[in-house]
């Protein structure tokens, strides 16, 4: 290709045209042309060639650029960066000289413009550790060490050092603000639009860039702490602490950075350190952010209150089943204090928000949760004296310890920290304690958040088997029975049946079995009545010896509390401190009657039937009387009863104990008693009053009784109430034509209403017989069955009493 003359000169004038053939678009031509002057050059000298082809590579860099391909021209970039031929120390500045006379070429400044394009090429395409790199070796190489290789000789150009002026700090520093403030940008939208994998990428790009900003490294903990990075966000926070001690966004994040790593006492410090620097900030408007905070002590005071509320229910002393210790209330208290449950929700507690949630509630419910015994005390039971101070798990294992140990373990492996026991967890040498205990063991239990039931046989072979067991038959565990949860557990601590459900209860036939063990007995004669006072809602005072009072086994005493008049339905003996109350409780082993019950629909017929013979203002005006009464309550042992009265007119003897009764408005009927009747008529009257009640039952309203919800939401069953309450609005899907549980429109016509309450009173119900003892005063006559009335004439009710009776 080359002449030995003046191969030089051909070699320039063939560069030129490569040049040439570039310009006209022909690239690929141009650069075979290259590669073929490179392999030909005269001298091995290259450095011409390589300069030409890193220009033309620059330049088609641009060109990808302006086209928006800036990972093609991030290639080109990095191509001509890479060229060895602009760091050499040949002296061809002539060549130099000769292509910028010609093409206007800036070759001085060509690598520095190159790197800076390439680093805004990557930056467009999210290459941010490529960017990063790139800014680096920019700076080195800028370094004196190095600079040398980019002062070509100057030569006649007098240009010695160019590059190093166009490398300087203040380039750098402009790079650097360029790719921080695209980086910083881009960081907090990836952070708002909750990508923290990219934020945490683009935070970091900025600080390897060396911009150090407080404001960077908070930015970079909030997306580590979206991811969980929880010790990574850490040290960032305590980086922001070091950049800016005075203001309180570092220790705030240190704070959630700590609560997430489970450091709960170096969270709630770090809490205390930012409420203290919003105290002291000189900005009124920082200052004022502490009102969005709760103090520490606020938080303290808001959890005190949900324990005493949640061990107001339980018992007074309780074994941790993860210690073996019986534990007094102090003891309770304090074990939850040091707990990890308790501190993290102090730590987490910091918004007045947090102090009207349920979630403090919540909480302290979780770690009180109690498992309470059911059994038969044996011949060998571990008493209170037996474990005070003492590991459980350490004791002897004979006899009740052994059944001590098995429960505390069995309570501990389903996940309860607490047990009670009745046997050990009630000091019986405290008559204020034995009291309380007496008296609170019903609550205890219902609030138990499991019941464990133990029955002493070796096995449960076949269903029935319970009812036979002697656990059924004794009185105390009557009340342990109706607990929320039941497990219920063999003499080896083996589920019933193999049976594995949360709630054995939950199977009717595990009720039935237990209700054919009502039969039941008691050690202590007082102590048929003592058990039942949970039942009955009684307190009274706790004195053995009263047998002959107690032994009624309905004490219902000085304060009731319950309005649920089905405790009422017995049949049997009345109890000589109530004759509303049953003298045994055997006198409810008879199921209850259930009376057949209107449909809506059939109620509905009803209701456009009696529009015709019905008064709808006597209906309103019953359904006005009714809605006033009270609910039955014990005072001073009498039973204020809220009912419908039907006078009695007659009582005529048929044979032996069976006696005819007639009362206005209803039908004769038969009540079989062994009480001895006056008999009387009209023709023949008598001044004693009796009288046929029908006792009032809110129900009849059809409406909901808002006013008398359960003091117990989670009961699965209770005495007297076995129907599952649900909530008659729902919030959250309310509207003009939601029904009622009666199956009629929340917004009835009053006289809708009333009528609907005829239809109800017309239906079968069951009575009680009154006779009258003194002026105002009745006595219940107990029968030996169910006494079943029916009005004769719905348009004659509007001639009944309607109040309240009082009964002894």
């Amino acid at each position: 290709m080359y002449t030995d003359q003046n191969s030089q000169t051909t070699h320039f004038l063939l560069l030129i045209k490569a040049i040439a053939i570039f310009s006209a678009d022909q690239q690929d031509e141009a650069d075979l042309l290259l590669k073929e002057l490179t392999t030909g050059c005269p001298n091995a000298d290259t450095s011409a060639c390589h300069i030409v082809q890193a220009y033309l590579r620059a330049q088609l860099g641009i060109k990808a650029f302006d086209g928006t391909h800036y990972n093609e021209a991030a290639e080109h970039f990095t191509a001509v960066v890479n060229c060895s031929a602009l760091s050499s120390k040949s002296d061809i500045h002539d060549i130099y000289e000769d292509l910028i006379v010609l093409f206007g070429w800036d070759l001085k400044s060509l690598w520095l413009t190159a790197h800076q394009k390439k680093c805004d090429a990557l930056l467009r395409v999210g290459r941010l550790q490529d960017v990063v790199k790139s800014y680096r070796f920019l700076v080195e190489m800028s370094d004196d060490k190095k600079t040398d290789c980019l002062d070509w000789p100057n030569g006649k150009s007098g240009v010695r050092n160019v590059a190093r002026l166009q490398s300087s700090p203040a380039f750098h520093l402009a790079l650097r603000e360029e790719c921080s403030a695209l980086f910083l940008t881009n960081g907090n939208a990836a952070l708002a639009a909750g990508n923290y994998d990219r934020a945490i990428d683009l935070y970091s790009a900025v600080i390897e860039l060396g911009y150090t900003s407080d404001v960077v490294f908070a930015n970079r903990t909030e997306a580590k702490l979206g991811k969980m990075l929880w010790e990574d966000a850490l040290l960032d926070a305590q980086k922001v602490v070091e950049l800016n001690p005075s203001s309180h966004v570092g220790y705030q994040l240190a704070h959630a950075a700590l609560r997430g790593a489970q450091r709960y006492d170096e969270a709630i410090d770090a809490y205390s350190i930012m409420l203290s620097k919003l105290d002291n900030a000189p900005e009124a408007q920082i200052r004022d952010l502490c009102q969005q905070y709760v103090r520490p002590s606020q938080a303290e005071d808001a959890i005190q209150i949900a324990v005493w509320n949640e061990l107001e229910h339980a018992p007074l002393r309780l074994l941790d089943t993860s210690t073996g210790l019986v534990c007094d209330r102090a003891a309770q208290i304090n074990a939850f204090k040091t707990s990890v449950e308790y501190k993290e929700l102090l730590s987490s507690t910091t918004k007045h928000s947090d102090l009207r949630t349920e979630r403090i509630k919540d909480v302290v419910a979780m770690f009180f949760r109690c498992v309470l015994l059911s059994h038969r005390w044996e011949e060998t039971e571990a008493l209170l004296h037996d474990i005070q101070g003492k590991v459980v798990y350490e004791l002897n294992g004979l006899g009740g310890i052994a059944k001590l140990q098995s429960f505390c373990k069995v309570a501990c492996d389903a996940g309860y920290r607490w047990a009670w026991m009745d046997t050990c967890c009630i000091d019986k040498k405290s008559n204020t304690e034995l009291q309380e205990s007496v008296n609170s063991m019903f609550v205890w239990y219902r609030h138990s958040a499991l019941t464990i039931v133990y029955y002493p046989m070796s096995s449960f072979i076949h269903p029935g088997a319970l009812a036979r067991s002697v656990w059924n038959e004794r009185g105390w565990t009557f009340q342990e029975f109706v607990a929320p949860k039941s497990s219920l557990l063999s003499k080896d601590w083996s589920l019933y049946l193999g049976d594995r459900s949360p709630n054995h209860k939950e199977y009717e036939r595990r009720p039935r079995e237990t209700a054919m063990g009502v039969k039941r007995v008691t050690t202590v004669q007082e102590d048929v009545a003592y058990s039942l006072f949970g039942i009955f809602g009684i307190t009274l005072p706790v004195i053995y010896g009263r047998r002959s009072r107690m032994r009624s086994g309905g004490s219902a005493g000085d304060r009731g509390r319950s309005g649920d008049i089905s405790v009422l339905d017995w049949i049997g003996q009345p109890s000589e401190f109530n004759s509303c109350l049953p003298a045994h409780i055997t006198s409810y082993t008879t199921p209850p009657r259930t009376l057949p019950s209107l449909s809506d629909d059939d109620i509905h017929i009803e209701v456009s039937s009696l529009q015709q013979t019905v008064s709808t203002a006597l209906a309103l005006k019953i359904y006005e009387q009714l809605e006033q009464l009270r609910a039955p309550r014990f005072a001073n042992c009498r039973l204020q009863l809220p009912c419908i009265s039907f006078r009695v007119t007659e009582v005529r003897r048929r044979r032996g104990i069976m006696y005819r009764i007639k009362a206005d408005g209803l039908h004769d009927l038969l009540v079989t008693t062994a009480e001895t009747l006056v008999q009387f008529s009209r023709a023949k009257p008598i001044q004693q009053t009796f009288l046929l009640i029908r006792p009032w039952d809110r129900y009849l309203l059809g409406v909901p009784d808002f006013a008398d919800q359960p003091d117990f939401p989670d009961d699965t069953e209770s005495i007297g109430d076995s129907s599952e309450l649900e909530s008659p609005i729902d919030d959250s899907e309310t509207d003009d034509s939601d029904a009622s549980p009666g199956g009629s429109p929340v917004e009835e016509e009053p006289g809708s209403r009333g009528l609907q309450l005829m239809v109800r009173l017309a239906q079968p119900f069951d009575a009680f017989l009154l006779a009258q003892q003194r002026v105002g005063e009745y006595k219940r006559i107990a029968s030996d069955h169910n006494i079943v009335a029916q009005v004769k004439d719905i348009s004659s009710v509007g001639n009944v009493d309607i109040g309240t009776v009082e009964i002894l």
